[in-house]
């Protein structure tokens, strides 16, 4: 077509040589390149894929010799090179661009994840330190550097420096936790004690697959827990420096206690301070079962809360020196985001400096961060960034239901932001703050209610409704109230705030102890298996992160949006058909708990009360010990019990003095014998024995009925080793 008169045409490109032009199929490849799709928002992959890496690692933990090492290091280096090499062997046309980009992303990938086993195996030997295997009874000496509360109601010290009487200090362990067993005035923190204690090795796993209490232990530096029924004697005075420091803070929680007084006193001292030694395990016990817990444990809700308080009161002062006239040279939110990560800071050194408390602090300084560096405060990347510095100074709180939480929280809230921020204007005013409110508490309740009832077998059914009615409060009156009070309190005129903060706190109890006592406030939901969190975790993470780009509609993207939601299925597949073992025996042989039509029947109504009633609590079943062992199922006297199980055989409980003696009459073919002593026999026992040498080596065990008869899975030895044998 020629142009119109008048119209100068434009000048035509100059032709490429046909000698520089690639081939035609490069050419076709250059043009369906998505390199754009996949490249775009990358960075919320990286702390998925360490925390890949970290959980292969969860699966056989163990401490790497030097072949391990060498392994992954090889590894490491192996997928460098492929990511490095992968678009050169595309421009030499030896593979196309789009397999170049997921080989360069895959081996990116890797390369990640390969870091985060790196990562945990490391902080695995860094924290090494003994623990006790067997039981030691005798003086114990060391320097209080805790004081909490256990879920009996005693309160407990943790010590370091211990030293133990004819032990080495090659295996004696770096920290022990006792239970006081008296009412003796407790010591302050620093202070080097002596006291005479029954201790012994981290406790095994109730069940296996339950909470493994000693891998907690180890990365806590905890070698053995035990307690003790004696005064505590002083030997040393209390250090200063940051001892004093931390006594300074244990002060500040019981003046806020003494003011304040009872419970609303302690929960309010928990707030600030991070010291929950004053709240009782009944109040406790209530704000779990109307899902207000998370407001006693200093977490992401009040960093939050209070740097968004000193934020939005710092722009406010400033706004109003600047409005006196008084130029500021920066601008002002930057300034107030600052003085907002100081009061951060100080709320962390104030509340003890937790493991929660510390992911907390990074999160939020992440985000005040953000605005001084002129970023979205509120996005999947800064989110990303504060799980990934989070997974390398503490790779092993992904296992833990705070972290899992609260992210899973955070990114469901930052995901509502959007469609949320185009509905707020068409809202009355009135209606806004009521309405957010109410969908942020359902939001985060969805995202957080899986995990919980995974982790604690437990699903508040008023939670939502507890939280409406206790977190505005919380943020309205009894944060700020904290903030102003910690202020007055240099001038000694925090009376005020802290009446207001009392307030607050009773009426949060009362909102607790009423749901609570609502009925059917509290459902019980089984364990579900071992990969279902996992495979929840890691579907939403895929379901999310392709499908907000799926307005591209790649190949890569729509497949991986489709594999998250593939693995979101599998984890509710797995958990609704999940069966409990129908045979539970404690690691030491105190209970035995048998699966029947009823629920789970105990052999005793006493013996092992704390491995029994997480029993019970995996099993679903609200229950106690008493109840559950009044079921049908055991015959016999309170000593020898028996239960009939299925294709012929049984099950022999044995107890009390004599046990070891009478089981090894009782063992007979078909038979599966619980003996609480030691059994001698002569040969090989005719019976499945279970005695407490054979529980010592295995751990608690379950069982069910296979075709071939009992099939038994072990929770097994503790997989990371201490330093430290028997004298």
């Amino acid at each position: 077509m020629l142009p119109e008169p008048g119209v100068m045409a434009a000048p035509l490109p100059p032709r490429t040589p046909v000698a520089a032009r690639p081939p035609v199929a490069a050419r076709n490849a250059l043009r369906v390149r998505p390199a754009a799709v996949l490249r775009a928002g990358l960075f919320p992959w990286v702390p998925v894929c360490l925390s890949a890496g970290i959980g292969l690692w969860f699966l056989r933990p163990a401490l790497l010799d030097a072949g391990q090492w060498s392994l992954l290091g090889v590894i490491l280096a192996g997928a460098i090179l492929v990511a490095w090499q992968a678009h050169g062997w595309a421009e030499r046309g030896r593979i196309g661009w789009p397999l170049a980009d997921a080989t360069h992303l895959g081996a990116l990938a890797l390369c990640v994840a390969v870091l985060g086993m790196g990562l945990v195996a490391f902080r695995a030997a860094q924290v090494a330190a003994p623990v006790l295997d067997w039981r030691y009874y005798g003086p114990v000496e060391g320097r209080v550097i805790q004081i909490d509360r256990s879920g009996r109601d005693r309160m407990r010290l943790m010590l370091d420096r211990v030293v133990l009487n004819d032990m080495s200090p090659q295996r004696t362990p770096g920290k022990v936790r006792l239970s006081l067993m008296g009412d003796d005035p407790l010591p302050p923190l620093g202070q080097r004690v002596m006291l005479t204690g029954h201790l012994g090795p981290p406790p095994a796993p109730a069940a296996p697959g339950s909470f493994d209490f000693r891998m907690f232990a180890w990365f806590d530096g905890l070698g053995a827990v035990g307690y003790s029924r004696t005064p505590i004697m002083a030997v040393a005075p209390p250090q200063d420096g940051l001892w004093g420091m931390h006594r300074a803070r244990m002060q500040i929680s019981a003046a806020i206690r003494d003011r304040i007084g009872g419970q609303a006193g302690a929960v309010a001292a928990a707030l600030m301070t991070g010291d929950r030694s004053g709240i009782a395990e009944e109040t406790n016990a209530v704000m779990r079962a109307s899902n207000l817990y998370h407001i006693i444990s200093i977490s992401g809700l009040h960093m939050g809360m209070l740097a968004g308080f000193v934020y939005a009161a710092g722009r406010l002062v400033l706004v109003a020196v600047q409005g006196a006239g008084i130029g500021l040279a920066r601008p002002l939110h930057k300034i107030a985001a600052g003085v907002a990560i100081l009061a951060a800071a100080a709320y962390l050194w104030l509340s003890g400096g937790g493991v929660a408390t510390e992911r907390s602090f990074i999160m939020v300084t992440v985000m005040l961060g953000a605005i001084i560096a002129d970023q979205r405060a509120i996005s999947l990347r800064t989110v990303a960034l504060a799980a990934t510095i989070v997974l390398i100074y503490s790779p092993e709180a992904v296992t833990s239901a705070g972290f899992q939480m609260s992210f899973a929280a955070t990114i469901a809230l930052i995901l509502t932001f959007g469609p949320w921020s185009r509905i707020a204007p068409r809202l009355p005013w009135w209606l806004r703050p009521v309405a957010m409110l109410f969908v942020s508490s359902l939001v985060a309740g969805l995202a957080t209610a899986p995990i919980a009832a995974a982790h604690f077998n437990r699903m508040a059914q008023y939670g939502m409704l507890a939280n409406l009615l206790a977190v505005p409060v919380m943020g309205t009156l009894v944060m700020p109230a904290g903030v102003i009070g910690a202020l007055l309190a240099l001038v000694g005129l925090e009376a005020p705030a802290l009446w207001v903060m009392g307030l607050g706190t009773e009426w949060m109890l009362w909102v607790a102890g009423w749901v609570a006592g609502l009925s059917g406030a509290v459902t019980g939901i089984p364990k579900p298996p071992g990969a279902v969190v996992a495979l929840m975790g890691y579907g939403a993470v895929l379901a999310i992160l392709c499908w907000r780009r799926a307005g591209q509609r790649g190949l890569i993207t729509a497949a991986g949006c489709a594999v998250g939601l593939a693995l979101l299925a599998l984890a509710a597949g797995l958990w609704l058909s999940a069966r409990r073992p129908l045979l539970l025996i404690a690691p030491e042989g105190e209970a035995v708990g048998l699966m029947t039509p009823a629920g789970r029947a105990i052999s005793k109504p006493s013996g092992g009360a704390f491995v029994v009633s997480v029993w019970l609590q995996e099993d679903g079943d609200m229950r106690d010990q008493s109840a559950a062992a009044a079921r049908p199922g055991w015959t016999g006297d309170h000593r020898d019990r028996r239960a009939d199980l299925p294709q012929g055989w049984q099950v022999w409980h044995l107890t009390g003095k004599g046990s070891g003696r009478r089981a090894a009459g009782e063992c007979r073919p078909r038979r599966i014998v619980v003996a609480s002593e030691p059994v001698a026999l002569q040969g090989r026992a005719p019976c499945l024995l279970l005695d407490p040498d054979r529980l010592r080596r295995t751990g608690a065990l379950a069982i069910v009925m296979g075709p071939d008869g009992p099939q038994i899975r072990s929770s097994g030895p503790m997989p990371l080793r201490g330093r430290t044998k028997p004298p």
